[in-house]
């Protein structure tokens, strides 16, 4: 683990929402945050993620992509070349 600078912790202090910092050498910019702060951020991603998906899903269904469950079974049975239900 990388450990902060006087100055970086001096940084989070001021600003405990997160500080930009760039990398001196190939400019590429990262952003420093508390760890409880970088949880929420990823769970409030993976909840928009999975409402990007389910819209997605209904509007798929409303346009009529989609098939019976079986088929789809049956579809994936043969491209895996699994035998057929019994």
């Amino acid at each position: 683990m990388v450990k902060l600078t006087p100055e970086q912790r001096a940084a989070l202090q001021q600003q405990p929402e997160g500080v930009a910092c760039e990398d001196a050498e190939t400019h590429r910019i990262y952003f420093l945050v508390d760890s409880e702060i970088h949880q929420q951020a990823m769970e409030a991603l993976r909840r928009q993620q999975d409402r990007n998906a389910i819209a997605e899903g209904a509007a798929d269904m409303e346009a009529g992509r989609f098939q019976p469950l079986d088929k789809a079974f049956a579809d994936i049975r043969g491209r895996l070349e699994f035998p057929g239900r019994a």
